[in-house]
């Protein structure tokens, strides 16, 4: 059989390596637009499943066709689940975040879902397409060093919690989630209010203070900056759906009455 070296993980040295890291959303379940966002000259995509119809056969022809270009694919999981990490880390996602997590305790548990036994709990499978089918002879011993997981901090009380998940051990980044964090301190809707912003820039600061890796989204070009400012190392600056949206509503408007 031939043998295959396992894919090494340019994002997760990146941000490991304090390199601003430059993300788009992907709310399109389609593996059309993954391969055309590929090449436009992202670091990273985020194949979403917790907020589209997209679920795994729909995110592994993603994965392929994001294969074609530069941008790391990372594909948020539905739940701090472990049957839903298992199986995307088997259909070879090598970066995944975790939507809710509210706790150390969580934030552990999503770690333990991405290391096999002794270390965790993943579930062993010989012929995966992450083990490229059986031909990577060493996967299972090797793949961690590889697997990155980013975990999604968004309520109060993650918040209130947020050294302590920032400390545990195998956690490579915290991502603050503007809009339901801002929902769950009673601004729904509202996480472009002053005063949200400045207590994201300040979480932000908080996590590079605990030694941790802070990631956020915006589509606010200016607000993308100030996050960066403020420690965000993996900054997703868009989504396909609002780039399709905003674009194809101006284009009507330009042609209107």
């Amino acid at each position: 059989m031939p043998v295959e070296d396992l894919p090494l993980n340019a994002f997760k040295r990146a941000i490991h390596a304090g390199q601003q890291q430059i993300g788009l959303w992907c709310s399109i379940p389609s593996s059309y637009t993954v391969e055309l966002l590929a090449g436009s000259g992202f670091d990273w995509l985020l194949l979403d499943t917790e907020h589209t119809p997209a679920d795994l056969p729909q995110v592994y022809g993603e994965l392929q066709a994001a294969a074609a270009g530069a941008a790391h694919p990372i594909v948020r999981v539905p739940w701090n689940d472990p049957v839903a990490i298992k199986r995307y880390l088997d259909a070879g996602v090598q970066t995944l975040l975790v939507p809710m997590v509210q706790t150390a305790a969580e934030a552990k548990a999503a770690v333990e879902a991405m290391r096999y036994p002794p270390r965790g709990v993943r579930g062993f499978a010989g012929g995966s397409r992450a083990t490229r089918f059986g031909r990577i002879p060493d996967y299972h011993a090797r793949s961690e060093a590889e697997l990155c997981l980013l975990v999604q901090v968004e309520t109060a009380d993650a918040l209130g919690e947020l050294e302590e998940i920032c400390a545990v051990e195998g956690v490579d980044g915290v991502f603050i989630g503007p809009g339901d964090l801002s929902a769950s301190l009673g601004h729904l809707g509202g996480q472009n209010d002053p005063s949200m912003v400045s207590l994201m820039e300040a979480a932000l600061r908080r996590i590079v203070a605990a030694g941790n890796r802070p990631g956020i989204l915006t589509p606010d070009a200016a607000l993308a900056r100030r996050y960066m400012a403020a420690g965000s190392v993996f900054t997703a600056v868009g989504s396909d759906a609002g780039l399709l949206a905003r674009s194809s509503d101006a284009l009507a408007a330009s042609f209107a009455g």
